[in-house]
């Protein structure tokens, strides 16, 4: 992949022109561009810390030799699908929040590939992990039918938005390779921002329902969010 690979199908930059009639200096936008990309990149690592520090107590657990309960019996019994699934979703989620940063991204395009292609393993190992917990761990109780048919969406909405992306990319579709990659990392965000919305649901309207579970992570806010902030710093380049 060529390192302008990234300035395919853009058009020309015009300057932008202030009230006398001059164009605006560039130099002048810069700090509030980098500014921007830092906000967005904190805001990416808080909602990925949330999980992580579940996911981090858990191993915990099965490390240290914790008390089996009907809780968490399923993973004593067969504890490899869930390290996979926590160690590919901590790198995955940290390292994806900084290819959001279009000024990186075109300083480091080697960087920036190769952190890429990392994602795209840790991302199908993330997806399909999950589908695999889904289909062969023992239900929890108060896992119903609803919630079991979203969770195979949501994982293979997710493996399916990464094949994607990686296959826009190789044949030079770099926008359709943004929206892709976007759309996949926003549902892996789902259980970040699912706690956030379940506490001050619960707080509001009392105990989650089963459909108020998974509609919580519904992707499409985060999704929203990091495609509008994506495309404005590219627009401004």
């Amino acid at each position: 992949m060529n390192a302008n690979v990234y300035d395919e199908g853009r058009a020309p930059a015009v300057p932008q022109l202030n009230q006398a009639g001059k164009p605006t200096s560039q130099k002048t936008r810069a700090p509030a561009k980098a500014g921007s990309a830092k906000w967005l990149v904190i805001a990416l690592l808080v909602l990925s810390a949330i999980p992580l520090a579940f996911g981090a107590f858990r191993l915990t657990q099965l490390a240290g030799g914790a008390e089996i309960t009907p809780a968490n019996a399923r993973f004593f019994a067969s504890p490899l699908p869930l390290v996979l699934h926590i160690v590919s979703a901590s790198v995955y989620a940290i390292l994806g929040a900084f290819q959001f940063v279009t000024g990186f991204r075109r300083r480091r395009p080697g960087w920036h590939r190769a952190a890429g292609r990392l994602l795209v393993a840790f991302g199908l190992l993330v997806g399909l992990s999950a589908l695999w917990m889904t289909l062969f761990y023992p239900r929890p109780d108060g896992t119903g039918e609803l919630l079991y048919a979203l969770r195979l969406l949501f994982g293979s909405a997710m493996v399916v938005s990464i094949v994607l992306g990686f296959a826009a990319i190789r044949r030079g579709d770099v926008m359709g390779h943004r929206a892709w990659m976007m759309r996949g990392y926003a549902i892996g965000l789902g259980a970040g921002t699912q706690v956030l919305t379940l506490l001050a649901g619960e707080l509001i309207a009392g105990p989650p329902s089963e459909l108020s579970l998974k509609a919580a992570a519904y992707p499409a806010p985060q999704s929203f969010v990091l495609r509008r902030e994506c495309m404005r710093k590219e627009t401004n380049v």
